[in-house]
């Protein structure tokens, strides 16, 4: 278990993190949700031990980060959002490389980086200089650099970013087989439905606090309330506030209300009346990054 009590962190007069707690659950992928600024990679760094100087207290199965900060280095794997390679080097010699920084050597260096190469699902590359592969394929390697010496938690920020879709797909089903050896991950991403699949328990952040923690389903099950989508050209917020609270969402509106069906016809008279052209008009529930809307007034990628 991961425990984060009071954890204060300022730039000057910027509060990055301000008197946080959290609690990650062991054996879990949990969820750090929150737009550009929220803390969330300060957070990170502080759990990994990247930044030492903070206020409160952050505990690995009630071992203390500032007491012994080399155990917790041992028994985690950080991917940072950058990539951290010798692009110079073959993917086999990055891995060798991280994995001897973490004391492997010999036979079992070589038979982890053999590993880690059918994780990342790379193992025909190993011996290609890392420049010649794609973005996709240099994050696969990155995460697998952090593996190397088999942590007990895991790090991920934002390791999605800018990958193309077959790599994303490797980056899931080395999750799901993460997860089911019972590693604990900490999993931040900007993409919802990324979360929404991986996740089993998440914590919404913003300016540097917890708004809101727990299993993805219970918070889903607090907050989210039926409307009504509408999307037609033409039509503004202020126009649709009459019939109930209204939340931007892609390109139309999300109105919320108890009552979705006498809301349908409503907007169905309306926007007849006023001869507006209707490209969908449906029943639709709050998902994740609507509630995150809803509690904030931001979206993820403010």
């Amino acid at each position: 278990m991961i425990t984060i009590e009071n954890l204060s962190k300022n730039y000057g007069d910027i509060h990055a993190l301000k008197d946080t707690r959290l609690t990650i659950p062991e054996g879990v992928c949990f969820g750090l949700i929150g737009p550009n600024g929220a803390g969330k990679s300060t957070m990170m760094k502080i759990l990994c031990g990247i930044i030492d100087q903070y206020d409160g207290e952050v505990k690995f199965d009630e071992m203390s980060v500032k007491e012994d900060p080399n155990w917790v280095k041992k028994n985690i794997g950080y991917v940072p959002q950058d990539i951290v390679l010798y692009e110079k080097f073959s993917a086999i010699a990055n891995l060798s490389f991280f994995g001897e920084m973490y004391g492997l050597r010999g036979k079992a260096l070589k038979e982890r980086v053999e590993e880690i190469l059918v994780l990342v699902g790379l193992e025909k590359r190993g011996k290609d200089a890392v420049k010649t592969f794609s973005g996709g394929m240099k994050r696969r390697i990155n995460i697998g650099c952090a593996l190397m010496h088999n942590p007990k938690y895991i790090i991920m920020d934002e390791p999605t970013v800018g990958v193309d879709p077959q790599s994303r797909n490797y980056i899931f089903e080395m999750i799901h087989k993460l997860k089911a050896e019972n590693k604990t991950i900490l999993y931040s991403s900007h993409y919802m439905e990324e979360v929404e699949n991986l996740c089993e328990e998440i914590s919404l952040i913003d300016n540097g606090q917890v708004i809101e923690s727990g299993k993805v389903t219970d918070i889903i099950a607090k907050h989210s309330k039926p409307g009504v989508y509408v999307e037609a050209p033409g039509i503004e917020e202020s126009m649709l506030q009459q019939f109930g609270g209204v939340l931007k969402k892609g390109e139309g509106f999300l109105i919320q209300s108890d009552q979705v069906l006498i809301l349908v016809d409503a907007l169905a008279s309306w926007l007849k009346q006023e001869s507006y052209p209707v490209l969908r008009l449906e029943i639709a529930h709050m998902s994740l990054e609507d509630i995150f809307l809803l509690l904030t007034g931001k979206t993820l990628r403010d």
